[in-house]
């Protein structure tokens, strides 16, 4: 079944919401008006080919236990729709975030006996959304797609996925709900004007070498035909030199090529890059695992914990999730940050049975396993000190106290 199969047409009796501002809420989709930039292509590459590596799965949460899950939910969350994989639909989802500063995705149920079963999950990509009620106040999100196409669903069954989300009371962005480019906009203007002006003055530069000068007096049909038989030797040189008889003499021109200097056109581009929070050696796969614990921490950690937060809102009932059961985004292998920190805290907290296996496992970014669940693990290293003190009496012939014996028993 296709996706438009599920988007049908309702045209029922809704009301626009209301907004504390006074405004309309209909809000129209375009971010593209900077995707032309190289720079910008490559910052959002760069955090969208990091966040593909992240592992959906559908955990359940039972006290500070973490238990993953099995089940239609999680099929889903790893073929979320006959067209993408669990990679790939992540990476749209992240590319339509960074570049609309919002992204949809309508998740598909079916029913079988009497109870909702998730069978899909699909990004959409609108050009228009409005936010309407129905006579009893329920919120609906009208979509209107680039081929005609519109249609109306309640919006607590969509998942909506923010980014900068700030002024405006539905959509991130501005106060538009749209992103707010225009200082991004300003700087990519500057450096396309500098990078312009250094490839025509280059062209400029060696347009002319120099001229020749004919030390006599010549007619203008004289001059043309010198010309031409310039032109001739230069076409035919193959080693970049030429003969010139008595008569001529060339003068080379002294260059003195005024170009912008690297070090603006990096400032031009570094400006760019905090825009979307990619550092230089993360652009250039030159950091070191500190540069990839800072990029984390900066620019993706917050998007993954929406992520999680809406996912788990737009797929599970209110009671669901009041049992515990949510959407986990787990980084594995992209998670290096502070590991020195997680292993020396493993390391302390593990003998002591304080943490849970699945603990350990997830502070690293990896999933939780079915067979550890609810298992916690001590080291038998352990004694309480009183009982130590006597073993070791005990063992060097000695008594600590008259219960000493008692106790050793």
């Amino acid at each position: 079944m296709g996706l438009f199969e599920y988007l049908k047409a309702r045209k029922q009796n809704y009301t626009y919401s209301k907004m504390m501002g006074g405004g309309m809420p209909v809000f129209s989709q375009f971010g593209q008006n900077i995707y032309a930039s190289d720079v910008v292509q490559q910052c959002i590459h760069t955090i969208t080919t990091e966040m593909k590596k992240l592992q959906a799965q559908h955990i359940r949460k039972v006290g500070f236990d973490v238990e993953p899950q099995v089940g239609a939910v999680q099929t889903v969350l790893e073929n979320p729709n006959p067209l993408m994989t669990m990679s790939d639909f992540i990476e749209k989802t992240i590319w339509l975030l960074l570049l609309n500063y919002n992204a949809f995705i309508l998740p598909t149920f079916d029913y079988v006996n009497g109870k909702r079963r998730l069978t899909g999950l699909w990004p959409l990509q609108p050009a228009r959304v409005d936010f309407l009620e129905d006579p009893s106040g329920k919120m609906f999100i009208r979509f209107y797609f680039a081929n005609g196409h519109e249609s109306e669903v309640a919006y607590e069954d969509i998942i909506h996925i923010r980014y900068r989300y700030s002024v405006n009371e539905y959509m991130g962005g501005n106060q538009f709900g749209q992103p707010d480019n225009t200082a991004l906009l300003e700087t990519l203007d500057l450096n396309d004007t500098l990078l312009q002006g250094v490839a025509k003055g280059l062209k400029a530069a060696y347009a002319v070498n120099g001229v020749i000068k004919y030390n006599t007096m010549f007619d203008k049909e004289k001059t043309e035909a010198a010309i031409k038989e310039l032109e001739q030797q230069v076409r035919n040189s193959e080693s970049g030199f030429m003969s010139l008889d008595l008569k001529g003499e060339f003068v080379p021109f002294k260059r003195d090529i005024k170009l912008v200097d690297t070090d603006t056109l990096k400032f031009i581009e570094s400006k760019i890059l905090r825009h979307f929070g990619v550092s230089l050696p993360i652009l250039t796969g030159e950091f070191t695992p500190e540069d990839l614990a800072a990029f984390y921490q900066k620019s993706l950690e917050s998007i993954i914990v929406s992520m999680t937060q809406a996912f788990t809102k737009g797929v599970f009932t209110a009671n669901e999730r009041a049992h515990g059961n949510s959407i986990a985004f787990y980084p594995e292998e992209l998670i290096f940050m502070s590991t020195d920190q997680t292993l020396e805290m493993i390391a302390q907290l593990g003998p002591s049975g304080t943490i849970y296996e699945n603990e350990k496992r997830t502070a690293f970014g990896l999933r939780p396993l079915p067979e550890l669940a609810g298992k916690r693990m001590m080291s038998l290293n352990w004694v309480d000190v009183d009982y130590a003190r006597d073993y070791q009496l005990n063992e060097q012939g000695g008594v600590a106290d008259g219960n000493a014996n008692d106790r050793a028993r």
